[in-house]
């Protein structure tokens, strides 16, 4: 973990994203025009960021359904606008575009650092803080038997002088993948557990589980699920949940907890440990548009060091 194993199964990644495959803009795609006057909007809803505390981690996880064409442009400056309010020092996104990658260099880049898990087809990124987070480097790690372009995006940064290794992906999706997608798990989980005990680890991203294939799987016992140890908060059990989001026509309705955050606090002696103190969903509430944000809710949590 301490070199990222940069090699056959990580390659370096150029936080310096290219623009040269920009493509024709098409109705609904994003355009950086748009991004122009974001940094001046407030999202279009009635939801406030939490109070933000300089001595806290603040992170948010989103999948944000890049993929969906349908008022694309609205919502990828949801996004950004959302990210811009609550300001967030790490953002873990998942299934991103090339025009949603584009269009968040064009409105995010100044402020912070940004990591994309991929070029083609559709990738994770990173976004790190300037402000408060140093990136040191950063690898993607492939999963050998993906069929869905998948892989695990991981940077290690300093956050006030101390180790953090991050970690995002998007695991494989649909029900019949169950096995793929607890291999990955157990990638992650080996990975979380290998990092030396000076390192805090946290991975948040879409990983498709239901809760028996974690159960099957287990936790190694440093490793904790952020949401089960704040206590399984009901208003943040469900991120993805047709029943309330009505970006996709479902026939069935489905409420699953598939956007998750863990954590392996570091174990050194005069280290501080890294404690969960609050979680909240992002993105409930519709666009002008008729839209929501993404056919996700976006996860945001925050943390605060404490000395053992």
């Amino acid at each position: 973990m301490e070199d990222l194993h940069v090699g056959e199964e990580t390659s370096e990644i150029n936080t310096n994203s290219s623009t040269s495959s920009k493509r024709d803009d098409e109705e609904n795609s994003c355009t950086e025009a748009e991004a122009a006057s974001c940094s001046r909007d407030t999202v279009e809803t009635k939801e406030k960021p939490l109070e933000q505390d300089d001595d806290k981690l603040s992170l948010i996880t989103w999948n944000v359904d890049g993929l969906d064409g349908v008022q694309q442009a609205r919502r990828a400056r949801a996004l950004c606008c959302y990210l811009t309010q609550y300001s967030p020092d790490v953002v873990f996104l998942q299934e991103i575009i090339q025009p949603f990658a584009r269009f968040l260099h064009s409105c995010l880049a100044a402020d912070y650092t940004i990591i994309e898990g991929g070029k083609e087809g559709y990738f994770t990124m990173m976004l790190l803080k300037k402000s408060s987070i140093t990136l040191e480097r950063s690898g993607i790690v492939a999963y050998p038997a993906t069929h869905m372009m998948r892989n695990l995006l991981v940077a290690r940064v300093l956050f006030k002088g101390q180790k953090f290794c991050l970690m995002t992906s998007h695991f494989e999706s649909c029900k019949a993948n169950a096995a793929e997608r607890k291999r990955q798990l157990r990638l992650v989980m080996r990975r979380m557990s290998k990092a030396r005990e000076d390192v805090t680890v946290l991975f948040g991203g879409d990983t498709n589980l239901r809760d028996a294939e974690v159960a099957e799987v287990g936790l190694p016992s440093d490793i904790c699920d952020v949401w089960e140890q704040l206590g399984e908060p009901e208003h943040c059990r469900y991120t993805w949940d047709t029943e309330a989001n009505t970006n996709r026509e479902m026939r069935f309705k489905s409420r699953f907890r598939f956007d998750r955050v863990y954590l392996r606090p570091a174990t050194m002696d005069r280290v501080p440990q890294l404690e969960p103190d609050s979680m909240a969903l992002v993105g409930l509430e519709k666009l002008k548009c008729g839209r929501f944000t993404s056919d996700h809710w976006g996860v945001y949590c925050t943390f605060s060091a404490e000395w053992k």
